[in-house]
C-alpha cells in the first residue's frame, strides 16, 4: 500500500485547507485512516483517526475546527482544517494500519502565518 498526501500549502489565520490522502489497493476500506502532524522542534501527534466504519477521534486541539473523513470507493481520506491557527503549522502525514503493517505517505506542509 502506498499513501500520498497533498493539499498542504500557506493560509492565513482563522483559514481553510482541506488535505487528501490516496491510498493505492483495493484494501482501503478495511483499515483505520489517520493524519498526524510534526511541528519543527516537536515530537509527531495524533490529530485525528476514522475507522473503516466511519468513527472518528480528534486530538483535543483540533476538535471543532478539524474533520477527517474517508471515500472507501475513491480510496481517499480528507482531513478538513478550519480556524486555523499559527500553532497549527507542521508537516501532516497519512498513516493507515489494520490488515497492513502501518504505513505512512509523505508528508504535506501546512504553513498558518499572516
Amino acid at each position: 500500500v502506498q499513501l500520498q498526501a497533498s493539499g498542504g500549502g500557506l493560509v492565513q489565520p482563522g483559514g481553510s485547507l482541506r488535505l487528501s490522502c490516496a491510498a493505492s489497493g483495493s484494501i482501503f476500506g478495511r483499515n483505520v485512516m489517520a493524519w498526524y502532524r510534526q511541528a519543527p522542534g516537536k515530537q509527531r501527534e495524533l490529530v485525528a483517526a476514522i475507522t473503516s466504519d466511519g468513527v472518528a477521534n480528534y486530538a483535543d486541539s483540533v476538535k471543532g475546527r478539524f474533520t477527517i473523513s474517508r471515500v472507501n470507493a475513491k480510496n481517499t481520506v480528507y482531513l478538513h482544517l478550519n480556524s486555523l491557527k499559527p500553532e497549527d503549522t507542521a508537516v501532516y502525514y497519512c498513516y493507515a494500519w489494520g490488515s497492513i503493517p502501518t504505513t505512512v505517505g509523505q508528508g504535506t506542509q501546512v504553513t498558518v502565518s499572516s
